[in-house]
């Protein structure tokens, strides 16, 4: 990689696939049950947890997973 140039941080390469309608979960708050992505503003991902309600997510700091 070009001196001066940073890789993008993983988080925010995972979270760059998330949409609306998507239904994922938090990696380290399992309570918080399946989540649906409600929006991606920036970084910003607003999601509806079954247990945990609504809440926003810092893209850069977590990377949501998946569900299946």
């Amino acid at each position: 990689m070009a001196q001066g140039l940073k890789a993008p941080k993983m988080e925010a390469v995972m979270n760059s696939i998330l949409a609306p309608g998507m239904r994922v979960y938090h990696p380290s708050k399992p309570d918080w049950g399946i989540g649906q992505v409600q929006s991606v503003i920036g970084n910003k991902i607003t999601v509806n947890f079954e247990h945990a309600g609504k809440v926003v997510i810092d893209g850069n700091v977590v990377s949501l997973d998946l569900a299946d």
